[in-house]
């Protein structure tokens, strides 16, 4: 790895230790680019923890918009990320309508508008955790990757709806929606019961609705996975802790909205070294 692709990994640890941990089970040759690719993502998630309005979100969704199109407002070489995954898709010949498509579903996080419908939350996970497998493929293994697009579409939404529900406590405090109109609409919730916390049961049916979909996508990403080649398989490691979240999720009951469902760090290996040698 260069110095670039070093921070990268270093940076990963602490903001996505998943998927800090699936890039070492990657074939040393790809690491780096993993990583540039992973703290690309986490950079992009951590916008709403750094700003107060949605503009200035907007602004540097937009500067990197540029930047990964040739059109950089400053030197890349003075943020590590950047250069790195620069590189990265120069080397790796990565798809910019992919990360036009990536930046553009990530405006959602950055305003309190509620999630329409299931469809519209599909598509935004499909925008962005299943675009982050699906490039993950293309480095591992340029040639394969793309007859797998569905196992990967499949595995981010299931990873990603997971991912949302863990942070719903969050959400509510942000005032955010991620649970889609229809879904709360269908199980006798709404997004102001869900905010102020009204009616425990009433949430927890929307939580359940959620885990059912997960696992809806999960059962059919799980179906195909045992076609995947070995060269794509660590594109899909951090998917593979999707069951392990949605089991904490619904041990969690009534709790959910209010604590993070977290796994320890030894669980998180376990679970994740068990998937590895599946």
């Amino acid at each position: 790895m260069n110095a670039n692709e070093t921070h990268c990994m270093q940076f990963l640890r602490e903001a996505d230790p998943d998927r800090y941990l699936s890039v070492l089970y990657a074939p040393e040759d790809k690491r780096g680019a993993l990583a540039a690719l992973y703290a690309f993502n986490a950079e992009i998630a951590r916008i709403r923890d750094l700003i107060r309005d949605p503009l200035p979100g907007e602004v540097r969704l937009q500067w990197w918009r540029d930047l990964l199109n040739g059109r950089e407002h400053g030197a890349a070489s003075a943020n590590p990320v950047a250069a790195a995954l620069l590189d990265t898709i120069k080397n790796h010949d990565l798809p910019q309508s992919a990360f036009d498509n990536y930046c553009e579903a990530r405006i959602f996080d950055l305003y309190d508008d509620p999630m329409p419908s299931r469809n519209d939350l599909e598509g935004y996970c499909g925008e962005t955790a299943s675009a982050l497998i699906q490039l993950a493929a293309l480095i591992l293994d340029a040639d394969t990757a793309p007859a797998h697009a569905d196992t990967a579409g499949h595995a981010g939404v299931a990873q990603a709806i997971a991912g949302l529900l863990r942070l719903l406590p969050l959400h509510r405090r942000r005032g955010q929606i991620y649970i889609p109109a229809d879904i709360l609409a269908a199980v006798g919730c709404s997004a102001a019961v869900l905010l102020n916390g009204s009616d425990k049961e009433a949430i927890k049916r929307a939580v359940d609705a959620m885990i059912a979909l997960a696992e809806e996508h999960l059962a059919t990403f799980e179906a195909a996975a045992k076609a995947l080649p070995v060269s794509l398989r660590t594109a899909f490691l951090p998917a593979r802790l999707t069951p392990t979240y949605l089991k904490k999720l619904r041990a969690a009951g009534t709790d959910v909205a209010n604590d993070t469902a977290n796994i320890s760090p030894l669980r998180r290996q376990w679970a994740m070294f068990r998937a590895s040698v599946r």
